[in-house]
């Protein structure tokens, strides 16, 4: 990623790695950032050795370093160092930067250092065994020994010692890196050795779990195209040409052939296609595209070539701002998350604590043998250790997020995903959200004694309509282009502020036609209705909103419009309440009858109608206070304030649209309720899996303690069981990466 300028600021003094305040230096005052993400950065260690490296250069003015990311972002000032400079300095530290919206390749085993060292450091243990075995003199299986220590120990011992240097924290590395050195120094240099060997494997391994784990951004990544193909105005004449896509600028015109991707989001212009938005939206559906119509990053074209105008810049496109929300989610921590962290930073300095007073107490107190209570405190100390506790809940967390991008599900971190997994209470706004929030005309009546007949009436009422800015009017055009009757013309047209429209008509007589509420007809035309009272009624009983077509003596037909439910709407509230839900509401500006009716049809459990957006705020309070967990579903602008004010805001059908990617905590990027049903089920297998984990974790550690405590297990036992369990809880947490 470039570098980009923003106004400037007031200019801060670097501090250095160890965090003292240096002398200011005469910078410019302007602020540039470097955005950029980098090759081998897979723990917080790393993360750590960047940002201590990068505060302390010169014009440097703040480092944020996302290790589940891979991501560092740098602002600095331009006049005390570059963007170049910056990213010599990350190649230098062993952290390439990459080309923009591109991640590092995962290393190869036999390129992977920290595997190398693992690889050679078993070698030499198992040489080492064999010479023993052998008989060769001792002072040289133990030179072997302790060089397998050391080369095993390399990486993770030299984390250990930065930890404790520079960040003042005692980590599991160096409780790994103590019982190592103690148990050579014992004279047991073969367990030292197969310590280091064991846990530097756990410590290789780790760079491709968090490749794993990265592997919905990486499919993200991938799915934008790395060229395009635009047409630019020239002096002499429109010119196509291909261009790198980080080249697109907004108001481009590019052009798309059938089966490529779309290399940003734009607006159709020319053509029509089928587009494949299940990359982005997660819909299984193609959906027609044609001119006026909007098409996003990512997705892919199908039959037809079309023309599009660009509406975002690469950088700031639908499936870039994915990714964007994607690492931020993932860098969020989940509540159970920071618990098991700030227990690990207070755990470990206990468990070494321990370990030292387990060594030196019983013989200083009871004469006990040190060489035995030594050997039991190194074994606590390895046995001890919470590696598998403290990994348990956020790899798990990790790859439930990607795998809900994955299937067009943004969940904005782990502490939603928790509260989604507690969720009691759904509320769900009506229009766009359980509806389609498009009204259609889904009954034409005809009256007795009407002087024209069905088809003209249609005709009749388009044509005024035509006119009109209200949606209903919008309803009665699409329904007479449905059903190709061409609207009549008309003059001396007027609104009727809300009651409906009136106006002369070519071919329906001298006088004015009028197209309104039934109250227009009987309570300002004085037209008596009562003929039609009854399907009045029984139109409006079923949540249709019905208005009337007709002269200043006599009414016509009755026009029933509906905003229709969605398909899937019945079938996904169904499914909440199947998978734990215990009340789904619908909150709505809309009258009660007609809300009702809607409810009925589509199982809700309650209904509150007629409500303004501070009610709807003001009811997911109260729900809310009685402890709980609410999501309220809507479209992610309307009701920004009662999302806000959910456990869980949830915005719906947010494709492109930047205010919902914003406001929301979770983002179903297609209008598909069941997009939600999914995210419900996510999180609760995700629950299960970090609960699973969590009780693995604390069970192997008890029984490795009591037996360290007791002096049944020895050091390889505790080793291997510690190793064991941190293996099984990262396949069980890799889990989630199935859809």
């Amino acid at each position: 990623m470039t570098s980009r300028t923003t106004p400037p600021t007031q200019a801060t003094a670097p501090r250095s790695a160890s965090g003292d305040d240096k002398a200011p230096l005469a910078l410019s005052g302007a602020t540039s950032h470097l955005d950029v993400r980098v090759a081998n950065l897979d723990c917080d260690s790393d993360a750590n050795r960047i940002g201590r490296a990068l505060r302390g250069a010169p014009g440097v003015h703040d480092v944020s370093v996302s290790p589940k990311a891979a991501r560092v972002v740098v602002e600095f000032d331009p006049a005390g160092t570059s963007e170049e400079r910056l990213r010599a300095t990350l190649q230098e530290l062993g952290f390439a930067p990459q080309a923009a919206m591109t991640m590092a390749e995962t290393l190869k085993p036999w390129k992977n250092p920290k595997v190398l060292t693992s690889a050679l450091s078993g070698l030499l243990l198992l040489v080492g065994w064999l010479m023993s075995r052998g008989g060769v003199a001792e002072p040289v299986t133990t030179s072997v020994y302790v060089a397998s220590l050391l080369i095993g120990g390399y990486y993770f011992g030299r984390e250990a010692l930065e930890d404790l240097v520079f960040e003042r924290e005692i980590g599991i590395e160096l409780l790994m890196t103590v019982a190592a050195i103690v148990a050579t120094v014992m004279g047991e240099p073969l367990e030292g050795a197969m310590l280091a060997f064991l846990y530097s494997m756990s410590e290789a391994a780790e760079g491709y779990t968090e490749a794993k784990t990265r592997s919905a951004v990486r499919a993200l990544m991938e799915l934008a195209p790395k060229t395009a193909l635009v047409r630019r105005d020239t002096p002499t004449g429109p010119v196509e040409r291909t261009i790198p896509v980080e080249e697109v600028r907004v108001g481009d015109v590019f052009i798309v052939r059938p089966g490529e991707s779309m290399p940003t989001d734009g607006e159709v212009i020319a053509g029509s296609s089928s587009v494949n938005q299940a990359p982005v939206t997660g819909e299984s559906v193609s959906v027609l595209k044609a001119a006026g119509d909007a098409v996003f990053a990512g997705t892919i074209n199908g039959e037809g070539s079309l023309e599009a105008r660009a509406t975002k810049a690469f950088a700031e496109n639908t499936i870039a701002r994915i990714i964007h929300l994607v690492e931020e989610a993932h860098e969020r921590k989940g509540t159970s998350e920071r618990f098991i962290e700030r227990f690990g930073k207070r755990y470990s300095p206990a468990v070494l604590a321990i370990g030292v007073l387990m060594a030196v107490l019983p013989p200083l107190t009871a004469g006990a043998d040190w060489t035995t209570w030594i050997t039991r405190a190194t074994v606590f100390i390895v046995a001890a250790a919470p590696c598998a506790l403290v990994i348990s809940i956020p790899i798990t967390l990790v790859a439930a997020l990607g795998t809900g991008a994955r299937n067009g599900v943004l969940i904005k971190g782990g502490v939603f995903i928790e509260a989604l997994a507690k969720v009691t209470v759904v509320a769900l706004d009506k229009t766009g959200t359980i509806t389609n929030g498009e009204p259609e005309v889904t009954d034409l009546v005809m009256l007795p004694d009407a002087p024209h007949a069905q088809n003209e009436v249609l005709a009749i009422a388009a044509g005024i309509e035509s006119r009109s800015q209200h949606p209903l009017a919008r309803a009665v055009m699409d329904y007479s282009a449905k059903t190709q009757v061409t609207p009549r013309a008309i003059t001396e047209f007027r609104s009727l502020t809300g009651a409906g429209a009136a106006a002369r008509v070519e071919g329906a007589g001298n006088g004015e036609v009028f197209i309104g509420s039934p109250a227009l007809f009987e309570q300002e035309l004085n037209v008596s209705l009562a003929a039609a009272s009854a399907e009045i009624a029984h139109l409006q009983s079923s949540g249709k909103t019905v208005i009337v077509v007709g002269a200043a003596d006599r009414a016509w037909a009755l026009i029933a419009i509906r905003d229709n439910v969605r398909a899937n709407a019945v079938a996904a509230i169904r499914t909440l309440h199947e998978v734990g839900v215990k009340q789904v509401v619908m909150l709505t500006g809309d009258n009660r009858r007609t809300a009702e009716a809607i409810a009925r049809e589509v199982g809700i459990d309650a209904v509150y109608a007629d409500l303004k957006p501070e009610d709807k705020s003001r009811l997911i309070r109260e729900f809310a206070a009685g402890k709980t967990g609410v999501a309220m579903i809507g479209d992610g602008v309307n009701d920004a304030a009662a999302l806000a004010e959910a456990t869980v805001g949830v915005a719906m059908g947010a494709a492109g649209t930047d205010v919902a990617l914003e406001t929301a905590d979770v983002v179903l990027m297609a209008d598909d309720l069941e997009k939600f049903v999914y995210a419900m089920r996510l999180a609760k297998r995700n629950q299960r899996v970090v609960q699973q984990n969590l009780a693995l974790s604390v069970v192997v550690i008890l029984v490795l303690v009591t037996g360290a405590v007791l002096g049944k297990f020895t050091l390889p036992v505790a080793v291997i069981g510690h190793e064991l369990s941190e293996f099984i809880v990262i396949a069980s947490g890799l889990r989630m990466l199935r859809s």
